[in-house]
């Protein structure tokens, strides 16, 4: 009650309210218009969302932070979430990389690159595009159509003769001067206007220059416009047009209580270019939560539309909007159709967020079925929620490593992997490499900040698994968690037989002797098996990148005319020893210092060594 009556001295102006529990700690960040307006309207009885009464139960202080302006108080709130991520807020599962293309028409014959990050450098960029490979294929099709440069310029001009691409047709060779800059800045041109779907003005224009050229007698130059209207001409009878207008993204929003999905389709020049699905959970209602999805998704480094299509007005959608046109350099509408096409695509929006909110509740519902039989199968005393599997790999001792893998409700947790490069084992003595593996994994340092696992996975049979439970005893760490062996199925006479048989793969359990047999194309069997084998990929991947960097620095060092210094050129250029390996001569030409003989040379010496 005491609560309820401190409301009343609450300021009528913008701001940011904290919802705070016994502790201090923080549970939920609001916005509001009007500070007092909105805190007492928690204290309403119309509110009968369980997770609003949820909240307001374990709220045991409200304090504010008043601000000039509302959107003063966004920004703000939006800066307290990232710092404190509150149990009630929306949590936003948001954590794919989208790609774009990117051109900087300030270049002197400028070219597009597939780029992950949108900055704001002056520069064009046309997406998102929901992977790298969705992204080159938009790139190779532009370039079919308009033949800009590949490379860049640097190298190209270092070349004795144009790259293979302009013998295919596909590069105009600036670098040679075989095209104008003029001609050259018509085709940047065109390729802008088809990314952005100004279809009719792009036809417009090659037409006109077709003529002019045809007119004055120019008719290879005519000929390639020809060849351009026909290739743009055959790409857009294959795009299907959904809306008129620029580029917009249509969001779509399912909920579940809690549960939360949102759709977003992305619609570049009319076309429907992609879509993807974020999923969340937070206690909010579906305004302020659609209104948080859009501050958490385009609050970095994304690409921003002229438009955002709704399924519902946010209350503060005026200053998100502010906030989008800040960020995007240029005016950006929210808006919410009520009929005609684009509706039908927030609609379509809609049922996308439907049905990707059902099939993760089927999912998951799959999972828990999964991991309870596991539970029973195994004999584990808790639910195996996070399992953790640890390897070993060694060539005879030399680079020897190990990784540790986690995966939580069924999926791979990538930010809990780890890698361990051995340092106190000398030869091959895969007991003890183990040993240091479960003695800086289960330090009271990483215990305290990592947690331990529900059950621990080792690759192997029951001699394998009595190792492991030695070590853990150890460590002490012998009763803090369950530990399995999963024995590998192996084919039955080396393959010499006419019949080819495969051995089970078996499952063994501490203190027995016999196996535990799990149906070999069940969930459970499966889900062990892809642990031991996702930590064998990430140890015998990094093993390799030992060998091999130790390889190719030897190799670096020993090449007559690179030292330390242009040993450092190189890496720092190519960003690793891999990206030096894959590099072309011209590619390693293009680096301070390095001149094309020496490429030649080092391009040589990097191909000798194994793949």
């Amino acid at each position: 009650m005491e609560m309820k009556q401190s409301i009343g001295r609450f300021p009528t102006q913008p701001g940011v309210y904290l919802m705070k529990d016994e502790r201090g700690e923080i549970l939920y960040v609001g916005k509001a218009r009007n500070l007092r307006q909105r805190v007492r309207s928690y204290f309403g009885s119309t509110d009968g969302r369980p997770q609003v009464r949820f909240l307001m139960a374990r709220v045991a202080e409200i304090t504010f932070t008043v601000t000039d302006t509302e959107k003063e108080a966004l920004l703000l709130e939006n800066t307290l979430i990232k710092q404190h991520q509150p149990r009630y807020n929306l949590n936003l599962k948001d954590d794919k990389t989208y790609f774009s293309l990117r051109i900087d028409q300030r270049e002197r014959f400028p070219r597009f690159t597939v780029v992950r990050k949108v900055v704001r450098d002056g520069a064009r960029y046309f997406g998102p595009y929901a992977s790298a490979s969705a992204a080159r294929d938009v790139l190779r099709q532009v370039q079919r159509m308009f033949p800009l440069r590949h490379y860049p310029l640097k190298i190209c001009m270092n070349r004795p003769r144009p790259c293979l691409y302009h013998q295919i047709g596909q590069c105009g060779a600036p670098c040679h001067n075989l095209i104008s800059a003029e001609e050259y800045a018509s085709l940047v041109e065109g390729a802008t206007l088809f990314l952005e779907g100004k279809s009719r003005d792009l036809v417009a224009g090659f037409r006109q220059r077709m003529k002019r050229a045809a007119d004055e007698l120019r008719y290879e130059e005519a000929a390639r416009w020809r060849d351009l209207l026909t290739a743009v001409d055959m790409t857009l009878e294959r795009q299907k047009v959904v809306t008129t207008g620029g580029d917009c993204d249509v969001l779509g929003m399912a909920r579940d209580g809690e549960r939360l999905a949102v759709a977003l389709l992305f619609v570049r020049g009319g076309v429907l270019s992609g879509s993807t699905v974020l999923h969340g959970s937070g206690a909010m209602d579906d305004a302020d939560a659609l209104s948080a999805v859009i501050r958490r998704h385009y609050d970095g480094e994304r690409a921003i539309p002229d438009e955002l299509l709704l399924p519902l007005e946010p209350e503060d959608g005026a200053v998100l909007a502010e906030w989008l046109t800040e960020l995007k350099g240029k005016s950006v509408r929210l808006s919410c159709p009520r009929r005609g096409t684009k509706a039908e695509l927030v609609g379509l929006a809609v049922r996308n967020a439907q049905a990707a909110l059902q099939e993760r509740e089927v999912a998951e519902s799959s999972v828990a079925r999964t991991l309870e039989e596991l539970q029973r199968k195994l004999l584990l005393p808790a639910l195996p929620r996070r399992i953790e599997c640890y390897d070993i790999s060694t060539l005879q001792g030399a680079h020897s490593v190990g990784s540790g893998v986690a995966f939580r409700d069924g999926a791979p947790d990538r930010t809990a992997y780890r890698r361990y490069r051995i340092r106190g084992v000398a030869g091959q003595d895969d007991f003890a490499m183990l040993r240091e593996v479960f003695a800086r994994r289960f330090s009271p340092e990483r215990i305290e900040s990592w947690g331990v696992p529900d059950l621990v996975v080792v690759d192997g049979g029951i001699g394998q698994l009595n190792s492991t439970l030695a070590i853990l005893e150890e460590l002490g760490m012998a009763e803090r968690f369950a530990v399995v062996s999963l024995a590998k199925s192996r084919v039955r006479g080396g393959g010499r037989d006419a019949a080819v048989e495969r051995s089970e793969e078996r499952v063994f359990l501490p203190g027995r002797r016999n196996p535990v047999r799990l149906r070999q194309d069940g969930a459970p069997l499966r889900l062990l098996a892809a642990i031991r084998d996702e930590a064998h990929r990430v140890a015998v991947g990094y093993h390799r990148i030992l060998r091999e960097r130790e390889l190719l620095l030897s190799a670096l060092r020993d090449i007559p005319g690179v030292g330390p210094r242009r040993e450092r050129l190189l890496l720092r250029h190519f960003g690793s020893l891999e990206g030096v390996r894959r590099a072309t001569p011209e590619e390693l030409a293009a680096v301070e210092g390095i001149g094309p003989e020496l490429a030649v040379t080092i391009a040589g010496a990097c191909r000798t060594l194994p793949a």
